[in-house]
C-alpha cells in the first residue's frame, strides 16, 4: 500500500519527503508506494518516521478527507491547509476556485497557476490550465499540498501543487455508500481494493447529481478510476486509467444589484441562452521503475488522454455580428500526453545520505477548437453558424536535476529545472474581415531552488527556502490580441517570480504547530485587459507583491481534537497600469493605481475544527468554523464580496460486526444561515462578479464496508 501519511492529532507525519522535488512520476525503485509520483520529494523513505521538510508541505489523509463529507468536491476536506483557498462556486460548469498564496486567483473558470495531479498524471495541461473535477476522493489515500518556492520545480504555472494519490491494492476490501441532502443533491459510490495473484488493484466508481442552489445550476457527473500494479524482483509496473463524463448548467454570476436584491436568483441571461457545459474525458498512464546496482534506479512514465467539451455561453447575437467574432458556443476536442524519463541515486555515507536525480519531462496538448453562434434565427441557446476553427498546441520540454544531503541534524536540498513552453495556433477559419490569425510564441526560463532545514531542539525544527517561479499564459489567455482583436497575442509575456519563505515546526506530546512567513515578488503579472463579447484579452501589469504569514496547529486532549489554520496575505500591485473600463475599448484608459489589491484574494482566512469522540456507538461530533475576509472583485477595487464567518456541525457514527462495518453521518452546514458570496468571478466583463454560497443546509450519508482477511 502507498505510504500512509496522516495529519491526525498527536501523530507524527510520515515522510512525504524532505525537500521538494521535480516533476517525475516515480520514486525510488525500492519504495513501491511511490511508483507514480509526479514530484519526487527526496529524502527519507516513507517507511521511516519523519515530521519535517525544508519546504511548506501539508498532507491530508484520505480517511480524514472523507470522514463525514459528501465526497464530491475537493474543497470539502482541505480547510485546515494554510495558504490554500479552495471554494465551491456552486457552479459545476466552471469547476472549483483554487489558489495558493494568491497564485491562480485570477482564473474565472478551471484552475490556473497551480499544478494538479492524480496518481502522478497531470490534471493540468502544459499551458497551465487544469481542473479538479476528476479527483477520485472515494479512493484517495492522501492529498499533498505544496506551497512556496519548491512548487516551481514542477514546471511552469506552478505557484503551488495539489496532488492526490489513490490507495494501492492490498488486503481485500470493498465499500459502498450514498449521501444526499439540500438542493436535490445525491451521491452514490463504490470502491474495491485487493490482490489477484501478483497483481494489486484499486477501483473507484461514483456518480452524483444536484438540482443546484440556483435555477440553471443542475449538474450530473460520473467518474471511474482504476489502478493496477505488479511488483517484481527489483521493480514495479503501474497502470492508471480514469474516465469522467459530466453535464452541468451554468447559472453565471450576479451583479451587485442582483445579489443584494436576492442572492438565490439567477441572472436572466442564463436561462435565456440555456448556458451549460458537457465534458467527456478519458486518460491512461503507465509507469515502470527498475533498480540497478549501488543505489541507482531508472524510472519511466507515459500518459495520454482525450477531452471533449461543448459549452454554451450567454453572448448576445449583437456581439457576434463583427466579422472576427468567435460565436457563443465552444466546441473543443483535446488530446494530450507526456513522457518522463529519470535516473535516481540513493546512497548512504558516514554521517548522512545522498539522494540525487536527473531527468527529462515532455508534455503536449493538441486541441481542435471551433466556435459557433449560440442562436439560429430567433432561437437562442442552440448551435448556429461556424465562426471559429483552429488547431492549437502547447508543448513543454523540461530537463531537471536535484540533489539532497540529509543528516539527523540538518538537510540541504537544491534543484534546477529548465522549462520551455511553446504555444501555437493554426487558423482554419479565414473569411473577408477575418484574416489568417495563425501564430506561435515560446517562453523559456531557468528555475533554481534551494532549501535548508535544521534541528534546533528535539521538538523544534526550522527551515528556509528560496527559488524562482515562472507562469506562462494559457492558450485561452493568448487567444485574442489587445484590445479584443483576433489572433494569437504574441506580446503577452510569461510572469516571473522570486519567492522566499522561512518557517518553524514543533511538536510537544500530542500537540503540533507550524509557522511560516513568505515573500513573493512577481514581474509581468498577467491580468485582464478587456472582457466583453465572449473575448478576454490579457496584458502584463508590471510588478506585484505577496507577503504573508501561515499558522497551523493541532492538539489532542483526551477525547477532544482541535485543528486550526490561519492565513494572513497581503497581495498588491506595486506598479500602476491602465485597463479597459468598458466596451468598446480602442485604448485602455482606466488607471489601476499602485497599492490596489490583487482581486480574488482575501487578506484573512481562518479555520478551526473541534472533534469530540465520546465513543458511544462509535460517535464523533464535530464543529467547524470558517472565516474569510473581504475579497475584491476587480483590479479597480471598486467593489468586494463581504467577509463572512460560518459554522458547520456534524456527527458520525460507526458500528463494527465482524468483518462488516456500518458508518453514518449527519451534517448541517452554515448553521446561522449566513447569506454571503462564497466565491467571485474576477474582472467579469458584465460586472456579474458574485457567486452565492448556500444558506443553512443539511446532508446525510451511509457507508457499508466489508474487509476480507
Amino acid at each position: 500500500m502507498w505510504s500512509h501519511h496522516t495529519c491526525a492529532l498527536g501523530a507524527y507525519h510520515k515522510a512525504c519527503a524532505a525537500g521538494a522535488g521535480l516533476v517525475s512520476l516515480l520514486a525510488a525503485a525500492q519504495v513501491p508506494d511511490a511508483a507514480l509520483r509526479p514530484v519526487v520529494i527526496t529524502g527519507t523513505a516513507p517507511g521511516q518516521q519523519r515530521w519535517t521538510a525544508p519546504a511548506s508541505i501539508d498532507i491530508v489523509d484520505g480517511d480524514e478527507l472523507r470522514a463525514g463529507q459528501l465526497q464530491i468536491n475537493l474543497s470539502e476536506g482541505l480547510g485546515r491547509v494554510p495558504g490554500l483557498t479552495i471554494n465551491n462556486r456552486q457552479n459545476y460548469a466552471q469547476d472549483l476556485q483554487l489558489s495558493i498564496r494568491g497564485f491562480g486567483a485570477r482564473s474565472t473558470f478551471g484552475v490556473r497557476g497551480v499544478r494538479l495531479y492524480v496518481d502522478g498524471i497531470p490534471a493540468s495541461a502544459p499551458d497551465g490550465q487544469g481542473q479538479a473535477a476528476n479527483f477520485p476522493i472515494g479512493s484517495a489515500d492522501r492529498i499533498e499540498v505544496i506551497r512556496g518556492p519548491y512548487s516551481a520545480l514542477y514546471g511552469s504555472s506552478a505557484g503551488g501543487v495539489v496532488a492526490l494519490y489513490t490507495v494501492d491494492g492490498g488486503p481485500a476490501e470493498w465499500r459502498a455508500g450514498m449521501a444526499g441532502g439540500a438542493d436535490g443533491l445525491w451521491r452514490a459510490s463504490a470502491q474495491a481494493i485487493g490482490m489477484a495473484g501478483s497483481y494489486r488493484f484499486s477501483v473507484d466508481a461514483s456518480t452524483f447529481s444536484t438540482q443546484g442552489l440556483r435555477s440553471q445550476s443542475a449538474a450530473q457527473r460520473d467518474t471511474a478510476h482504476l489502478k493496477l500494479s505488479r511488483p517484481y524482483d527489483g521493480g514495479r509496473v503501474v497502470l492508471v486509467a480514469n474516465r469522467q463524463t459530466s453535464d452541468a448548467q451554468d447559472p453565471l454570476g450576479l451583479s451587485r444589484a442582483e445579489f443584494d436584491a436576492d442572492p438565490d436568483q439567477t441572472t436572466p441571461a442564463a436561462p435565456q441562452f440555456n448556458t451549460r457545459k458537457s465534458v467527456q474525458q478519458t486518460q491512461l498512464g503507465l509507469a515502470w521503475t527498475h533498480a540497478l546496482r549501488d543505489g541507482h534506479s531508472l524510472q519511466l512514465m507515459g500518459y495520454g488522454g482525450q477531452r471533449a467539451l461543448v459549452q454554451y455561453q450567454s453572448i448576445p447575437p449583437s456581439a457576434q455580428a463583427a466579422p472576427g467574432a468567435a460565436g457563443g458556443v465552444i466546441d473543443l476536442n483535446r488530446t494530450y500526453g507526456g513522457l518522463n524519463a529519470r535516473w535516481r541515486l540513493d546512497r548512504r555515507y558516514d554521517g548522512g545520505k545522498l539522494t540525487a536525480s536527473a531527468g527529462l519531462a515532455w508534455d503536449r496538448q493538441d486541441e481542435e477548437r471551433r466556435g459557433l453562434e449560440n442562436f439560429s434565427g430567433t432561437s437562442l441557446g442552440v448551435p448556429g453558424r461556424l465562426r471559429r476553427d483552429e488547431v492549437n498546441r502547447a508543448d513543454a520540454l523540461d530537463p531537471y536535476a536535484q540533489a539532497e544531503w540529509d543528516t539527523p541534524g540538518w538537510t540541504f536540498t537544491a534543484g534546477v529545472r529548465r522549462t520551455r513552453v511553446r504555444l501555437s495556433s493554426a487558423d482554419r477559419y479565414i473569411t473577408p474581415g477575418n484574416p489568417d490569425d495563425s501564430g506561435a510564441v515560446r517562453h523559456t526560463a531557468t528555475l533554481p531552488v534551494a532549501g535548508l532545514r535544521w534541528k534546533l531542539s528535539p521538538i523544534v525544527q526550522a527551515y528556509a527556502s528560496a527559488g524562482r517561479g515562472f507562469e506562462t499564459p494559457t492558450l485561452n489567455e493568448v487567444a485574442y490580441r489587445a484590445p479584443g482583436g483576433a489572433g494569437l497575442n504574441t506580446g503577452l509575456r510569461a510572469s516571473r517570480s522570486r519567492s522566499l519563505e522561512a518557517g518553524l515546526r514543533g511538536r510537544h506530546g500530542s500537540a503540533a504547530w507550524t509557522a511560516t512567513v513568505f515573500d513573493v515578488r512577481t514581474q509581468d503579472e498577467i491580468v485582464v485587459l478587456s472582457n466583453t463579447g465572449g473575448r478576454s484579452s490579457f496584458q502584463n501589469a508590471g510588478h506585484t507583491r505577496r507577503q504573508g504569514l501561515e499558522l497551523s496547529g493541532e492538539l489532542q486532549w483526551g477525547k477532544l481534537n482541535l485543528s486550526s489554520a490561519l492565513t494572513l496575505l497581503d497581495a498588491t500591485y506595486t506598479d500602476g497600469f491602465l485597463t479597459c473600463a468598458a466596451a468598446p475599448c480602442a485604448t485602455p484608459g482606466l488607471a489601476v493605481p499602485a497599492g490596489n489589491r490583487i482581486p480574488g484574494i482575501a487578506r484573512r482566512q481562518a479555520y478551526a475544527k473541534l472533534a469530540w469522540e465520546p465513543g458511544v456507538a462509535g460517535s464523533t461530533f464535530t464543529l467547524e468554523l470558517r472565516h474569510s475576509g473581504a475579497v475584491p472583485v476587480n483590479d479597480s477595487n471598486n467593489d468586494a464580496a463581504a467577509g463572512y464567518t460560518v459554522a458547520d456541525l456534524g456527527v458520525r457514527l460507526q458500528q463494527t460486526h465482524g468483518p462488516w462495518q456500518w458508518r453514518q453521518f449527519l451534517r448541517i452546514d452554515n448553521l446561522t444561515n449566513r447569506r454571503h458570496a462564497g466565491s467571485v468571478i474576477v474582472n467579469e466583463g458584465n460586472a456579474r462578479y458574485f457567486e452565492t454560497a448556500p444558506g443553512r443546509s443539511a446532508y446525510v450519508g451511509v457507508e457499508l464496508v466489508r474487509r476480507f482477511d
